[in-house]
């Protein structure tokens, strides 16, 4: 047997979950309790994947160790579903936030900074595409006056009555914390949402001794800083995982159909069922049912504003380059 054959009969291969991303390299939990640090194989990059990250936190993957003594990522196993954007300044690539969920959780805040509905919608919205059950963290409740609170039942009602679950809490104070943990307890969860919503302060509180780096909200701009730099797993006490990854200033969407942009708005969707015409875009076709629903308040107007800027975007990309 020559000698490349007999290293390729010894090559051992392992499975396990990619627990953290770096950018140029995976931390992967093998099954048998291991940890190691990965590479992927040039090769495996260049079969069709049109992701800036091929490999995404909650993959389960193959390692295998080559002739140079490094750990590669050879292949991954059948994803059950994922979490994918449009990347912030290429048009035409996509990037995976997470595979593998129980549940997408979107912590927004309304105040420093401010979360835009088109964001919130259009993460829920590929929540729905990508069939991960999704819902609303609304941390910062602490810094919240009289009408950041008239906002914040507005906006329970509003998801609230469409079919999303909606949670108040603080990082800061405490409040909210323990009914979170008990939510999230035993999922695996994303955790997503603007640079400066407080996700690192809120893994903080949810599992004690996790030391994520927390930052400052910028004073001119409002805005958050970058702290998480990259995506990581992170155990919750008494059984469970967070994923976090850093902070989103805008959400493009990606690979979607116009007619099928509606199935993601639960509320579209269903009063499209009363439309004339079965491939209504709900944009002024006649015998439309969603416009008048939307006329009579019974679908949001900031929900239905949503729906439109997906519609634009599949039809003017260019004009959705670079974060909104």
């Amino acid at each position: 047997m020559s000698s490349k054959k007999r290293e390729k009969a010894e090559a051992v291969s392992h499975e396990g979950l990619v627990i953290r991303n770096t950018g140029s390299s995976y931390i992967v939990r093998l099954d048998d309790g291991g940890e190691v640090n990965c590479r992927v194989k040039g090769n495996f990059r260049i079969k069709g994947i049109r992701t800036t990250n091929p490999v995404a936190v909650g993959d389960r993957v193959n390692v295998t160790k080559a002739a140079d003594d490094a750990d590669y990522i050879t292949s991954i196993a059948p994803r059950r579903n994922y979490i994918i954007r449009r990347a912030s300044n290429l048009s035409k690539e996509s990037h995976i936030l997470a595979a593998n969920l129980d549940l997408a959780a979107l912590v927004i805040s309304l105040r420093d900074p401010i979360t835009p509905t088109t964001f919130i919608d259009r993460f829920l919205a590929t929540a729905e595409a990508y069939n991960v059950p999704a819902m609303i963290i609304m941390n910062k409740s602490d810094i919240w006056d009289e009408c950041d609170r008239e906002l914040a039942e507005g906006m329970k009602i509003l998801y609230r009555q469409i079919g999303y679950e909606v949670a108040e809490v603080s990082a800061q104070s405490g409040e909210g914390i323990d009914q979170l943990r008990e939510r999230l307890s035993g999922k695996v969860t994303l955790l997503a949402g603007n640079s400066g919503v407080g996700k690192s302060s809120l893994i903080n509180r949810l599992v004690p001794g996790a030391d994520l780096k927390t930052g400052k909200i910028s004073d001119i701009h409002h805005q958050g800083m970058h702290t998480t730099t990259f995506s990581e797993m992170v155990s919750l006490p008494g059984g469970g995982e967070l994923i976090d990854v850093p902070g989103i200033r805008g959400f493009g969407t990606i690979d979607f159909e116009p007619s099928e942009v509606s199935h993601y708005f639960p509320e579209i969707f269903k009063a499209s069922e009363g439309c004339r015409y079965g491939n209504c875009k709900h944009t002024g076709e006649p015998g439309c049912a969603v416009l008048p629903a939307v006329e009579d308040h019974l679908i949001s107007e900031s929900r239905f504003a949503s729906y439109l800027s997906i519609l634009d975007e599949i039809e003017n990309p260019e004009k959705y380059r670079k974060p909104f």
